[in-house]
């Protein structure tokens, strides 16, 4: 895990009693004490009968750092539901924010506003200032005068603050107002600030508090069931939503569980993509452990807790698309399943001077016989660190069944018959990808194979050619 972290990444490990303090010591080996970010309490269930002297209630989630110098501080939360409109226009377009008095009666003129008492224009050219008794001399908008006495109030801004930051003023018009004009009298406008929630995140030096309340697993046992999906023992995904916010996961980061279980991680970021039209992906690491021939999932018809988290992510993304049907037209709920397996290459391709002449018979093929040419794919995608997300197409050339790989990164043929020709190679060599593979076994002739290279100069000389 450590390894796989960036390096401002964040490991959250959730963890009982029993094993706390070993996990502790490991991951002080692993990680560094110096990457030690904390220990939460989560709060797992509010009653239970369970335990021998204690009733266990809660587990810890142990946070360790990649690097805790480049680790990004915690967020300690927002009211999201308080930035309820949206920036039409501007550098802040399609931001969400709220609007803010910009006169709150509490402030304390005589306590450092010298430059907080001035005048604002209104659309109808009035001019707006907090109760007082002292006036700007001249009457004209951003004008100000010191506060003499108490009673002489402000607004929350400097004078210099509200003439940068203008485009974030908004005048209303209100049915009750505790300003007034130039001369004094009470008007029927109001100021506000307008409070951008990207900026809040981004400046909030609030800390999230060490135990967590919120999240029991009682809420995943309704999640599952409003899904259908039989599973005992899940956490529920807002609790991996939390985790997501206070860690300032970013819009395009990626998620990995190497304990998927249900794949409840799945199912909390494909939730937070629809919430904010973020692309962030995820990674589920789950063993095939067989489900208990009595349990109500076998009885459903997983054969294996791999299955259940398989099927949860199809019926959570499509219940997630049709709740949020307004604003997730565009939302990835599409994922893939890949299996460990031993290599799809007989040995002979990675050790041709470790064979005897004896046993060449025995190797037709540089390929096992019972891989696919899906199998083959994907070997060659990780052979090159190509991202294994990435759009495939299927297409037939020639006669010939041709992988495209995001248009332009692979084409890939894995013809074993003798059907890679010139001709048909001139065709591939004309959509100009990054790369290209074939079969050794592939190629009609040896000339065929001896020219590929030259065909390929010619028509798409920056491809890199890969043979198997």
């Amino acid at each position: 895990a450590r390894n796989l972290l960036r390096d401002d990444g964040v490991i959250f490990i959730s963890i009982d009693d029993n094993e706390q303090a070993n996990l502790k010591r490991l991951c002080d080996e692993v990680f560094g004490e110096d990457n030690f970010l904390g220990c939460a309490c989560r709060v797992s269930k509010k009653a239970s009968n369970q335990g021998d002297f204690w009733s266990p209630s809660f587990d810890y989630v142990l946070t360790y750092a990649k690097s805790r110098l480049n680790c990004q501080v915690f967020f300690g939360g927002v009211n999201y539901e308080a930035y309820n409109q949206t920036e039409t226009d501007g550098v802040y377009k399609g931001e969400k924010y709220q609007l803010v008095r910009l006169y709150m009666t509490s402030l304390d003129p005589l306590r450092g506003c010298s430059n907080q008492r001035y005048y604002i224009e209104a659309p109808d050219g009035t001019l707006l200032i907090p109760p007082g008794t002292i006036f700007p001399e001249i009457k004209t908008d951003g004008e100000s005068i010191p506060p003499v006495r108490g009673d002489d109030k402000v607004w929350r801004w400097s004078k210099e603050t509200y003439l940068k930051n203008k485009e974030k003023i908004v005048v209303k018009a209100v049915k009750s107002s505790n300003l007034i004009d130039s001369e004094g009298k009470t008007v029927k406008w109001n100021v506000f600030t307008k409070t951008y929630l990207k900026d809040v995140i981004n400046n909030s030096t609030a800390k999230p508090n060490s135990l967590i309340e919120e999240h029991i697993n009682q809420n995943s046992s309704h999640e599952l069931n409003a899904l259908g999906v039989p599973f005992s023992f899940a956490k529920p995904s807002s609790l991996i939503g939390y985790l997501a916010e206070i860690s300032r996961l970013g819009n395009n980061d990626i998620i990995l569980d190497f304990f998927s279980g249900s794949a409840t991680t799945a199912h909390a970021v494909m939730q937070l993509n629809a919430e904010d039209g973020g692309k962030r992906k995820f990674i589920m690491v789950q063993i095939p452990e067989t489900c208990d021939e009595k349990s109500e999932a076998f009885k459903a018809g997983y054969k294996t807790i791999a299955d259940i988290g398989k099927e949860r992510i199809r019926r959570a993304g499509q219940k997630i698309k049709t709740d949020n049907a307004l604003t997730a037209l565009d939302l990835d709920i599409g994922f893939r399943v890949l299996k460990i397996d031993s290599s799809n290459m007989n040995d002979v391709y990675y050790s041709p001077d470790a064979i005897s002449k004896d046993d060449l018979h025995r190797f037709v093929d540089n390929i096992k016989p019972d891989r696919s040419d899906e199998d083959l794919l994907f070997q060659v995608l990780l052979d090159w660190g190509v991202d294994l997300s990435l759009p495939l197409e299927r297409k037939t050339i020639a006669d010939n069944t041709v992988f495209v790989v995001a248009d332009d990164a692979i084409v890939a043929c894995f013809d074993r018959n003798g059907g890679v020709t010139e001709a048909f190679i001139t065709e591939l060599a004309t959509l100009k990808p990054l790369r290209a593979v074939f079969c050794d076994a592939g190629f009609a002739s040896d000339s065929v194979k001896i020219n590929i290279e030259q065909i390929f100069k010619l028509l798409s000389p920056s491809t890199d050619i890969k043979t198997i």
